[in-house]
């Protein structure tokens, strides 16, 4: 008869019933009287081990956040107090009207079991809704003790392991995620209500429109209007270069110019009149030899969301939400990780054996485990907390939609690449001098395609091979011309290249950079426009004239202002993620960073209240008068 009574509560009902299952080997009771037709609660024994030994348990779940920050009543209508007023407003934490019930599930439950075990997500996010399930479970029975399964998977192994080495909730990593939310409402809401309050009169297009700010969003927005007005600002120049071939055994080899091109006709006219003085050119340099093409390193978030939408052809918070159905279904790690480095206690060679009933690449993953298995490239990041996004367990395809295979199909190929061979080649340089002018060739000769085989995503194709030249030989080149162009301007930029811009200056985190994108896209600020077809298709992201005037009226607005930072650009939203960090690391206290943020936002805020005459100017502009840009 199991002595100590536990509680365990998930972050989604998906997780409960696969946890409930491996922890009660299948033997377990259901009820789904809990108030809340997705959420189950499953009865069972088991042994803990340790202080909890032979338990009674009982296993639920949430549904992601329980409770929301918002303002007292008083405060909650647009117009119930000056937009200034909410960086100080009070506020309060409530459970949502559609999370009561549940709450109402864990308080009842808690009241019978003296343990609290919480099995939500391991990451900054998890913790917190860890805290919120951690308060209405002492809400119920305060004398309630808790603790913390940490698991990034749902194999069964790994969830034993996991329930049986319980740790601490990490409060920091809570007090980090409290922080950006009250930043985030206070901040939000203030310019949210400043703008639309002040804008909404300018036209009838912006009358029933909310003219929303927020810090990851609007940054995320600058990068799209940046590159939209270099593409039409640019101004294309006329260049010119020198192309020289040379035909030999058959084979017709182009010479690069080293200078590649130069923006003085005449000059390039004399530097080619020199080159056919000289009559004969001079092999400088001959250079084989051995090159590789490196495999991936394992798989990261923002990886995932950037290879997705390039080769799926998938918005990335989609491929987000995807990838979070296959991890609650058990069938891939969790896919929310900085870390590019598996952990040596990870037996990678049985998740490769798990592969081979695959009818694509089973016969692949046979090849690794026959000895062409390496051990995969470490990156540099490591979340200390989740390991690389990798396959589970192999599905089969008939249990997946056709959007879910594909973001399966990639991250098990990409796995077994990671553990594959880099890809092997031998390439030759040629380097020749032309009257006084250098020019080059090169060829690539693929041997091994190793990883290539496996990961279909990436391109290492050989080139005509170069005929045989020799340092110091001299021969006639069979044609030198001068040619002429003009420089293109950039591209728009594309859901890929945003992804990347916002992790290179630190807007969102690997988890919400896809959110940050759809809200901008949900809000019209920006617009998608498809170009290619088939494997050529990509998605170009082009900013509406609301983004644009956004922008731009933010820009003008603290122009001429030394020192000032900009909204539209992503220093502060950076910097206040760096002081995230800090408060999990435990050198910065949370209310410190909620306070210095506010004080600074609030500067802002009154400088636009008091210049709010540039954004009505931008608004006119882009909007009203519609002219082009």
């Amino acid at each position: 008869m199991a002595g100590t009574k536990v509680l365990c509560v998930a972050e989604k009902p998906a997780i409960a019933k696969a946890v409930a299952q491996h922890l009660s080997g299948g033997h377990v009771q259901t009820s789904a009287v809990t108030g809340n037709r997705f959420v189950k609660n499953y009865t069972f024994d088991f042994n803990f081990g340790g202080q909890l030994g032979n338990s009674s348990v009982t296993m639920t779940s949430v549904l992601g956040h329980l409770t929301g920050l918002d303002f007292e009543r008083q405060y909650t209508g647009w117009t119930s107090c000056p937009p200034a007023h909410l960086f100080e407003a009070p506020v309060r934490i409530d459970v949502a009207d559609d999370k009561k019930a549940i709450a109402n599930n864990i308080i009842k439950q808690a009241r019978h079991h003296q343990y609290l075990v919480i099995w939500t997500d391991c990451d900054r996010e998890g913790e917190h809704i860890g805290t919120e399930v951690r308060d209405q479970a002492k809400a119920g029975n305060n004398r309630i003790i808790v603790k913390r399964a940490k698991f990034n998977n749902t194999e069964r192994v790994h969830v034993l392991n996991a329930a049986r080495s319980l740790i601490e909730l990490d409060e920091r990593q809570a007090n980090a995620v409290a922080a950006r939310i009250e930043l985030d409402l206070r901040i939000g809401a203030a310019f949210t209500r400043l703008l639309t309050l002040q804008l909404q009169n300018l036209h009838d297009t912006l009358t029933q429109r909310v003219i929303s700010y927020g810090s990851c969003q609007f940054p995320t927005l600058g990068f799209v209007v940046d590159r939209f007005l270099r593409v039409k600002r640019f101004k294309p120049e006329n260049f010119w270069g020198i192309k020289v071939t040379h035909s030999r055994d058959d084979i017709k080899v182009k010479f690069l110019w080293k200078r590649v091109h130069l923006f003085d006709r005449a000059a390039v006219t004399m530097m080619l009149e020199r080159c056919l003085m000289a009559k004969k050119a001079k092999v400088t340099k001959v250079n084989q030899k051995p090159t590789s093409k490196w495999r991936p390193l394992p798989l990261t978030t923002v990886d995932l969301q950037m290879m997705g939408t390039k080769y799926l052809r998938m918005e990335s918070s989609k491929v987000m939400k995807i990838a979070e159905n296959l991890y609650t279904r058990g069938f891939i790690s969790y896919p929310r990780t900085e870390t590019d480095q598996f952990d040596k206690g990870i037996d990678l060679k049985k998740l490769v054996e798990k592969q081979l009933p695959d009818q694509n690449w089973g016969q692949y993953a046979q090849g690794l485990l026959d000895g062409n298995f390496r051990t995969p490239r470490a990156g540099r990041h490591n979340d200390q907390a989740h390991p690389p996004i990798h396959p589970v367990c192999w599905v089969n395809r008939t249990a997946l939609t056709a959007d879910e295979h594909k973001v399966y199909e990639f991250v098990a190929r990409r796995f077994l690449a990671c553990c594959s061979d880099d890809a092997k080649g031998q390439s030759t340089d040629v380097e020749i001098q032309y009257g006084d002018e250098m020019f080059h060739a090169r060829g690539l000769l693929v041997l091994e395609r190793n990883y290539l085989n496996v990961y279909v995503y990436d391109k290492w194709e050989s080139t005509q091979q170069l005929p045989n030249y020799r340092v110091g030989e001299l021969f006639e080149p069979t044609e030198a011309n001068m040619f002429d162009g003009k420089t293109s301007p950039p591209n728009y930029l594309t859901e890929p290249e945003l992804i990347g811009l916002m992790d290179a200056n630190g807007i969102g985190t690997d988890a919400t950079m896809a959110e940050h994108i759809k809200k901008i896209k949900d809000r019209e600020y920006i617009g998608v426009q498809p170009q290619g077809t088939g494997r050529n298709a990509i998605s170009l992201l082009i900013p509406t004239r609301l983004g644009i005037a956004l922008i731009l009226g933010y820009d003008d607005v603290f122009a001429g202002i030394p020192d000032s930072p900009s909204l539209s650009k992503p220093f502060l939203r950076k910097q206040m993620e760096l002081e995230m960090r800090d408060v999990c690391s435990g050198t910065r206290l949370r209310t410190h960073v909620v306070q210095q943020n506010l004080d600074m936002y609030r500067e802002l805020f009154i400088h636009t209240q008091m210049r709010m005459n540039m954004l009505k100017a931008a608004f006119r502009k882009y909007i009203v008068e519609e002219e082009d840009v």
